[in-house]
C-alpha cells in the first residue's frame, strides 16, 4: 500500500467524517481527498516526480497535512525541518535532499529570503499561508487544479520521507522511509491498541517528527479526526483534554510534565472523553507518570523508537495496569517489541547479551528505514549485520521487556563501574523542589568522572547542593550519588525532548579527552 490509500478508503467509506480540524476550519475525508488531487496535480505540473524531495518549514497546519497526502499520490518524498533550527541549518538539510520546492510558514519566509542565495536546487519558493514578495501564494498555486486522481502507478518501495535526524551529535542525516516502511509502523500500533475508530486525536506533537508523521496516518487508520495545535501551550492542551472531546493524545514527556506542573486547576477537571495518553520520544520520571495516570485516569501507552526506526516497542495500557498494580519495575521499561520485530542486546563486538546484561539496543523489522540519504558509509554501520543500532543502552529481562538505561556516549564511568545517569535522574526526580533534571559526568583526576547533576527547581521552590547530595544518600550507591549540582533555568534539548548532554558536558570537558568504555 502507499500512504494515501489510506486516505483514500476512508473517503469512500465515511466521505463526510470530520478529518481535520485547525481552530474554526474542518475539512471532511471528501474535502481532504479533493484537496491532495489538485495539490498532487501542482507537483505533478510543477515537474516533480517519483524521488523528488520537497522541503516543508512550518508549524502543524492543516496545508502540511494535505501536502503528506498528496506528496504520496506522486511520489514525491517530503523532507520536513525543524522550524526551531538557525537557518543555516535548514540551508544544510534543503541542499542535502536536493529539495525542488520549499514551502514555508508566514512566520518563516523572512529567514528563508536570508538564505535562498544558498539553495542551490531549489526552483520554487511557496508560502503556505501569508504573502510575501517572491513567494508565490499556496491558494493560488493549487486553485485551477482539478479534483481528478492523477494516473500515477508506483510501488510501496518507493521513499515515502526523508526525516533528518536531530543531530544530537554532527550534521543530521536524512533518514529515508519508504511507504513500506510507513506502513509497517502503522499496522504494527493499529494491532496493539485498542482505538475507537473516528475519535478525535490531538495533534500537537511537531508534524517534522516521527511521532508526529506516523500518528497522522495512524488517525487516518482509524478514521478518526485529527485536532492542530500549531504551538504547545500547557493550558490549551488542558483545555482542549478536558473540554473539547479529545479521545487520544499524542505527547513527548516534557509536555506532559508541563501540563501537570503549570496548569493549577488540572487535577481539578475532568477528562470524560479522554481514553489514552500516548506518549514517547524521551525518558519519563516514574513520578510524572504516576501523576499523570493520578490525573487523566485513562489508559496509557508508551513509544520507544527513533527517527530511523519507529516503534520499536510498546508499554501498553495492560503493561501500564501490571505497572501500577504488583510490576512497579515496568513503569522504567520501554515495554516489548512489537509485530515482527526482534530486539536484542549486545556488546561492543555485536555479540548477543544475556538476560539483565547492560549493552546496546538493536533491533530488525519492517520498520525499519531504508538507509542514510547519500551517506552509504554510515548506513552500513547503523545497520550492519541487518540490524538497527539505535546507540542506546539497555537492558531485557526474562519476559522480554525491554529498559532503556542511558545512551551508549552517555553511560559514566566512574572508578571502571558504569553508572545510568538515568537512574540517578530518576532519584532527583523524587525531590519535592526539582522540577526537571539531568546527570552528565565530568572529569575527575583519580575516578575518570564523577557524576554531576544539573537542576532546575519548581517555581518558588529552593534547595542547596548538600541538600540534593544528602537526598541521594541511601538511595545510590557510593560512585552514583552526585558529587555536585549545578542550579540552571532550564535544559537543552532536541526536537523529541531528549536532554541535549553533549551541550551539557562542554563546558567540564573543554581540553580533555572524553573515553567511556563501551556498552
Amino acid at each position: 500500500m502507499r500512504l494515501h490509500d489510506f486516505l483514500d478508503f476512508q473517503a469512500r467509506e465515511r466521505p463526510e467524517a470530520a478529518f481535520i480540524v485547525q481552530d474554526r476550519r474542518c475539512l471532511s475525508y471528501r474535502q481532504a481527498q479533493a484537496e491532495t488531487h489538485r495539490l498532487a496535480r501542482a507537483l505533478s505540473a510543477a515537474g516533480l516526480g517519483i524521488g523528488d524531495r520537497v522541503a516543508i518549514v512550518a508549524k502543524n497546519g492543516i496545508e502540511y497535512i494535505l501536502l503528506y497526502f498528496a506528496a504520496s499520490r506522486v511520489g514525491v518524498v517530503p523532507a520536513p525541518l525543524n522550524y526551531r533550527l538557525a537557518p543555516t541549518e535548514w540551508a544544510y538539510m534543503i541542499n542535502d535532499a536536493r529539495a525542488r520546492i520549499v514551502f514555508a510558514g508566514r512566520d518563516y519566509l523572512p529567514a528563508i529570503d536570508d538564505i535562498r542565495p544558498q539553495l542551490d536546487a531549489v526552483e520554487r519558493f511557496i508560502a503556505l499561508d501569508g504573502r510575501a514578495s517572491d513567494w508565490e501564494s499556496y491558494q493560488q498555486w493549487v486553485a485551477d487544479q482539478p479534483a481528478r486522481p492523477l494516473e500515477r502507478f508506483f510501488s510501496d518501495d518507493v521513499d515515502a520521507f526523508q526525516l533528518y535526524t536531530s543531530g544530537t551529535t554532527g550534521r543530521p542525516k536524512g533518514a529515508i522511509l519508504t511507504h513500506r516502511t510507513v506502513t509497517a509502523c502503522i499496522l504494527q500500533m493499529a494491532l496493539a491498541l485498542d482505538v475507537e475508530p473516528g475519535a478525535r486525536h490531538l495533534m500537537i506533537v511537531p508534524l517534522y517528527h516521527i511521532f508526529g508523521v506516523g500518528w497522522t496516518y495512524l488517525c487516518t487508520y482509524w478514521g478518526g479526526c485529527l485536532v492542530i495545535r500549531a504551538d504547545f501551550d500547557p493550558h490549551a492542551v488542558i483545555h482542549a483534554l478536558s473540554e473539547e472531546h479529545i479521545g487520544y493524545a499524542p505527547l513527548v514527556p516534557a509536555m506532559m510534565q508541563a501540563c501537570l506542573v503549570t496548569v493549577a486547576d488540572v487535577a481539578d477537571r475532568r477528562y470524560d472523553h479522554l481514553r489514552m495518553i500516548i506518549y514517547g520520544g524521551s525518558p519519563i520520571a516514574e513520578s510524572t507518570l504516576r501523576q499523570a495516570h493520578e490525573t487523566f485516569r485513562c489508559q496509557f501507552t508508551q513509544i520507544y523508537g527513533m527517527t530511523e526506526a519507529a516503534p520499536l516497542s510498546l508499554l501498553l495500557p495492560s503493561d501500564h495496569r501490571r505497572a501500577f498494580g504488583e510490576r512497579p519495575d515496568l513503569l522504567l521499561s520501554a515495554g516489548r517489541a512489537v509485530v515482527g520485530t526482534e530486539v536484542r542486546i549486545v556488546d561492543g563486538d555485536d555479540r548477543p547479551l544475556p538476560h539483565g546484561a547492560l549493552g546496546e539496543v538493536v533491533a530488525r523489522g519492517p520498520q525499519v528505514m531504508r538507509g542514510y540519504w547519500n551517506r552509504p558509509e554510515e548506513s552500513t554501520e547503523a545497520l550492519r549485520g541487518g540490524w538497527m543500532h539505535t546507540g542506546d543502552a539497555g537492558t531485557l529481562d526474562e519476559e522480554g521487556y525491554l529498559y532503556i538505561r542511558d545512551r551508549v556516549k552517555d553511560i559514566i564511568v566512574s572508578g571502571g563501574e558504569k553508572i545510568s545517569s538515568r537512574a540517578v535522574e530518576e532519584v532527583l526526580f523524587q525531590h519535592p523542589a526539582i522540577a526537571d533534571a539531568a546527570v552528565i559526568g565530568v572529569p575527575h583526576p583519580q575516578w575518570g568522572e564523577t557524576v554531576k547533576a544539573i537542576v532546575v527547581l519548581k517555581e518558588g521552590a529552593t534547595a542547596t547542593e548538600a541538600e540534593i547530595v544528602e537526598f541521594c544518600r541511601g538511595k545510590l550507591g557510593g560512585l552514583q550519588r552526585p558529587r555536585s549540582v549545578e542550579f540552571v533555568r532550564g535544559l537543552p534539548r532536541n526536537p523529541s525532548g531528549k536532554v541535549l548532554k553533549r551541550v551539557l558536558r562542554e563546558p567540564y570537558w573543554a581540553g580533555h579527552e572524553r573515553r567511556v568504555g563501551g556498552a
